[in-house]
């Protein structure tokens, strides 16, 4: 049986083709929000046509950040990604910053929340796994047998992700065919059969229901925003693993531009089925902000809810498969930088996996899970991850400028205007971020600066271990 190659500088295989860096795209992206956020969107932006937009903006955004990453992944094809890409762009400061923001938070607290996500609707079917009941419990500390679940399908996919990549590609195509049949699913049975002839002529016969175009209405896209692009992020976690993708300069590119193109418009549609089965009060007001499983019931019946528990733990069993397998490749970057611990570098000499750092992000993510902090860390962080995106498209103009004679296999589309619109928009989404939602944002930011002394005492650190080697030969 012939084995994959490996690449040259790392030892990690080429395993993943084209379709497994499309399904990882795919497949980081849906997770359990576009069950659940369009609920929270509608109340804030109380018009069909402004929950429209909201979505519109987001895939528009996402797909140019997506087309424009391109540049970078074609011209920087190694494992880390967009840790690579700060760090070639900025200096390792800004890389470090990046990467260490994924590790206590983003990536991991993803990871922690997803996970949840997932136990929690295990317990539509398992009553008994709930948060309210307990494994052990200490005064106000306990284990619940919801994070009981959620720690265990962390631990077990982090163990099929030590097997080799291809295993981890085998779940994670498996689980991102299923989850988007089943949205497919829910588009047209809504199409078809759930149209609610009261819900279309109060939706669409009042389409831009108080939405005239003024500042307040940016100011209300631009707001809400943040849950849709949360539900839509993710999509750059396939460039983490473009050491492990066959032709990395073709294959990153066309999968981030496909991936994210497919879950857009799936995520636009279903955002339409929803208008065309529910009037928008029934949208704003359903049920723990369950908006498909209201959706699903009008059009299934009671069985809906079990349904829509069976489609979301398909979807956020595969996203945090998704999650882990690419996470990983960020630490282990780092740590081949001299910038995380040394032992993160070693890979499995069988299968050539990053085995210490899938477990060390497993460790962080479990321990996440047990403190319930998740919800609150990814809140505060969403303005941090929006930050980095404008960093990451804007080195695309600080490398053409520093460095024009690099390796370009693509071009980012649009350049200069797309990446450059990207970096406009996403700008102004942040500045009425630090406006009207201050307290997502100040917190996020503390985050990532506290990691600067961190930084400065890892190089010391590293220095210092350089010099006594030295001296010790």
């Amino acid at each position: 049986m012939a084995t994959a190659p490996k690449t040259v500088d790392t030892g990690l295989v080429k395993g993943l083709g084209l379709l497994d860096a499309t399904t990882l795209v795919m497949g980081s992206m849906i997770g359990s929000g576009i069950f659940i956020v369009s609920a929270d969107i509608a109340r804030q932006v109380a018009s069909p046509g402004l929950l429209i937009m909201t979505w519109a903006v987001t895939a528009l955004l996402t797909l140019i950040a997506a087309v424009s990453y391109g540049e970078l992944a074609a011209a920087m094809p190694h494992a880390g990604g967009q840790y690579v890409y700060l760090r070639e762009a900025y200096g390792p400061l800004s890389g470090f910053l990046f990467g260490w923001t994924m590790f206590l938070v983003i990536q991991t607290g993803t990871i922690a929340a997803v996970a949840v996500a997932f136990a929690k609707f295990t317990g539509v079917f398992f009553p008994a796994i709930s948060a309210g009941r307990h494994l052990v419990r200490v005064g106000p500390v306990g284990l619940s047998t919801q994070q009981a679940l959620a720690i265990a399908v962390v631990i077990l996919l982090t163990w099929v992700n030590t097997r080799g990549v291809r295993t981890g590609a085998r779940v994670q195509n498996t689980f991102t065919f299923a989850k988007t049949a089943a949205l497919l699913g829910l588009v047209g049975l809504g199409l078809v059969l759930g149209r609610n002839a009261e819900a279309v002529a109060r939706n669409f016969d009042h389409f831009w229901q108080g939405a005239g175009w003024s500042f307040d209405v940016v100011r209300l896209v631009g707001v809400a925003t943040v849950g849709a692009l949360f539900s839509s992020d993710a999509w750059n976690n396939v460039t983490f693993t473009a050491g492990e993708i066959r032709n990395p300069r073709r294959n990153v590119p066309l999968a981030l531009a496909l991936g994210v193109a497919i879950v857009s418009a799936i995520y636009i549609a279903c955002n339409f089925v929803y208008l065309a089965v529910l009037p928008l009060e029934a949208v704003q007001q359903a049920p723990e902000d369950r908006v498909a499983t209201a959706a699903a019931r009008v059009i299934l019946g009671p069985v809906a809810v079990q349904v829509m528990a069976a489609a979301i733990m398909i979807s956020t069993f595969g996203c945090i498969n998704g999650l882990i397998l690419a996470g990983a490749r960020v630490y282990y970057a780092m740590a081949l930088d001299g910038l995380f611990f040394r032992q993160v570098a070693r890979l499995d000499p069988r299968r050539h996996t990053p085995v210490v750092s899938l477990t060390v992000q497993c460790a962080w993510a479990c321990l996440l899970t047990l403190s319930g902090t998740y919800s609150d860390l990814l809140d505060y962080v969403i303005f941090a991850v929006l930050l980095f995106y404008i960093l990451t498209i804007a080195g695309i103009f600080v490398l053409r400028f520093r460095r024009p004679d690099l390796e370009r296999p693509y071009r980012a589309l649009g350049y200069p205007l797309l990446p450059g619109a990207y970096i406009a928009i996403a700008g102004l989404i942040e500045v009425l971020l630090l406006l009207y939602k201050p307290k997502y944002t100040w917190p996020g930011l503390i985050i990532v600066l506290l990691g600067v002394p961190v930084y400065l005492l890892w190089r010391r650190s590293a220095a210092g271990q350089r010099e006594s080697k030295a001296h010790g030969e």
